[in-house]
């Protein structure tokens, strides 16, 4: 497989607990930079990004627990079992160090791998998300405005996978047309992937299995936000979506952050500006001649 000339490999590891499927790009000798997808999407959400990134680090993007085509156990949806999966990764990999991108939920692991093991990381980016424990809790809410981030308790609920099974195309298109700035900005044919993966057995189980464990995951952040990190964190939103909540979020549990708003952009910020996005986390991660440049 191959993104503009950049080859991308696959790969699975067995884990304890886990078959992690993985996907890597760039040389083996560049510095490692880990990406880590969001809901309901697969390692796919980073392929705008790759080429640009791959001509300066060594990318490992894996597939998380019980998606895309990683396995799908019964349990470990709680972000502390999610980042143990991608030390274990690292450590198969012979990584000891590495800098950290991660979005929706792929961001609530990345802040809690960071935070659990703070020896094996020198960066984190924290995109368009806000914690469980934390903010989070408080848009998750009935109030004269409507039901606040209404699939959340949805979502966690016993009879959402019974409802929306066979209806996953229509479903979670929804969420794709509806939480982007542009309606039409993310590829067919990555919907078309997204779809396969959380229509196959056993799939949307526990791509929801990650919401009913968020009330665990809001307990783990309160007990590591009472340190705060200590490595540079850049928070985005986008601004049509979240916006300067991120930054402001990770103020709390963070001594270090930069923060920004992708422009012209909802909640899938790797898709719907993946060139603004490249550029920004090229300027962060040690590419300071690197500018980000309006629409992606």
């Amino acid at each position: 497989m191959s993104t503009a000339g950049v080859e991308i490999t696959a790969h699975r590891v067995q884990l304890p607990g886990v078959r992690l499927h993985y996907v890597e790009a760039g040389s083996a000798g560049a510095a490692p930079l880990v990406l880590l997808h969001g809901w309901p999407q697969t390692w796919l959400e980073w392929h705008g990004v790759v080429q640009a990134l791959a001509a300066h680090f060594r990318l490992v993007i894996p597939d998380l627990r019980g998606l895309g085509d990683s396995s799908r156990p019964s349990t470990g949806y709680d972000a502390r079992s999610v980042a143990g999966d991608i030390i274990a990764l690292l450590d198969v990999l012979n990584l000891p160090q590495v800098a950290l991108v991660g979005h929706d939920i792929g961001a609530l692991a990345a802040y809690s791998a960071v935070a659990h093991w703070r020896d094996r990381f020198n960066k984190v980016a924290i995109l368009d998300v806000l914690l469980p424990g934390y903010s989070l809790d408080n848009l998750v809410r009935h109030s004269r405005d409507g039901w606040g981030i209404w699939h959340f308790p949805f979502h966690a609920s016993p009879v959402a996978e019974f409802l929306i099974a066979g209806r996953e195309r229509e479903y979670m298109d929804w969420f794709f047309r509806n939480m982007a700035y542009n309606p039409r900005a993310i590829p067919v044919a990555h919907v078309d992937e997204y779809v396969r993966a959380y229509s196959a057995p056993g799939a949307m189980r526990a791509a929801l299995s990650y919401y009913s464990s968020f009330y665990v995951t809001g307990l783990q952040n309160q007990e590591t936000g009472k340190s705060k990190l200590t490595i540079p964190v850049l928070a985005i939103g986008g601004d049509a979506s979240v916006g300067g909540m991120v930054g402001d979020e990770m103020r709390r549990v963070a001594c270090d952050v930069t923060a920004d708003v992708a422009p012209f952009c909802g909640h899938w910020i790797p898709e719907e500006q993946p060139q603004w996005l490249a550029e920004r986390l090229l300027q962060f991660f040690g590419c300071p001649d690197t500018t980000p440049r309006g629409r992606g």
